[in-house]
């Protein structure tokens, strides 16, 4: 039984972390002890879980099947330790995947204040704007812009976000700034796209203006670097911007036809009894965001 078991949480942590030496680190052990508890879960079955290369690892169907089973297994019984000890501080390994955008202005703050404060913390964050299926890639918390489409995860407001257009000086002088929403029409706009759809231009009173763009991209980095470089007008969460305003570099466009705020959630499929890791790590969150 302590072997199957011994297999089962290297399987888990293997898919989680993609690779046997992601899983090594998190269950502080070695890569080959990692391939030789999935290997006997493997004979015990039967089947193989895991297609091997040299550079990747990747579940089999049999695989996908077996890890939609046991990881909430397996997640609720890291729930029901820490049930035990309600004050228990932060420690263990926590997954997380957020907007690049965030990730970029929250890093400083993660690794300079909350990771030296809990040393027992260790932290795998995922920096993409895709919105990932949270229990099938193994990750703890999901942070989200927007409004919550997943309603089987538990989601907290962490806070509401303003947005701006925004764009380079070289850019406005060279096409003139626009004075009012029919204008935005005359200019090039770099869209942002999420999952496949590129995102319109949503102003506070309602009204939505669908631009035509020069550039699109998945990523608020790349949206920045275009208007940075004097691509179009971008319209991106204030606070990704705010240093490049600040520094001259970007410029608001139409400050007096304010944008809506855009909620920021984080996600989680824990039950009533939330880790100490999970719950420090979203308080820590709600505080810092609540200064943008």
């Amino acid at each position: 039984m302590l072997k199957q078991t011994q297999g089962l949480i290297a399987f888990v942590r293997a898919v989680e972390s993609r690779s046997f030496s992601g899983a090594a680190r998190a269950l502080n052990t070695s890569p080959s002890a990692i391939s030789k508890n999935v290997a006997r879960l493997e004979a015990r079955f039967g089947v193989r879980l895991f297609q091997r290369s040299t550079r990747s690892l990747t579940l089999t169907r049999e695989g996908e099947a077996y890890f939609e089973r046991v990881a909430p297994l397996l997640r609720a019984l890291d729930e029901a330790g820490d049930a035990l000890h309600p004050t228990a501080t932060a420690q263990g390994l926590l997954r997380v995947t957020a907007p690049g955008d965030l990730g970029r202005v929250m890093m400083d703050p993660i690794t300079r204040e909350l990771l030296p404060a809990h040393a027992g913390l260790k932290l795998s964050i995922s920096l993409t704007d895709r919105h990932v299926d949270l229990i099938r890639e193994g990750f703890d918390i999901a942070v989200r812009a927007g409004e919550v489409m997943d309603s089987d995860l538990n989601a907290r407001l962490l806070a509401r976000l303003p947005m701006v257009l925004a764009a380079s000086p070289a850019y406005l002088a060279a096409r003139g700034a626009p004075q009012d929403r029919q204008s935005l029409e005359d200019h090039d706009h770099v869209r942002y796209v999420l999952d496949g759809k590129t995102v319109p231009v949503r102003f506070a009173d309602g009204s939505v203006f669908a631009p035509e763009g020069v550039l699109d991209a998945d990523s608020g980095a790349a949206i920045r670097i275009a208007a940075l470089n004097g691509l179009g007008i971008v319209q991106m969460m204030r606070f990704a911007l705010q240093e490049d305003i600040d520094a001259g570099r970007l410029v608001p466009v139409l400050p007096d036809a304010p944008l809506p705020l855009i909620p920021v959630h984080a996600l989680h499929a824990f039950g009533r009894h939330v880790p100490a890791r999970v719950r420090v790590f979203i308080d820590f969150l709600a505080v810092r965001l609540a200064g943008y």
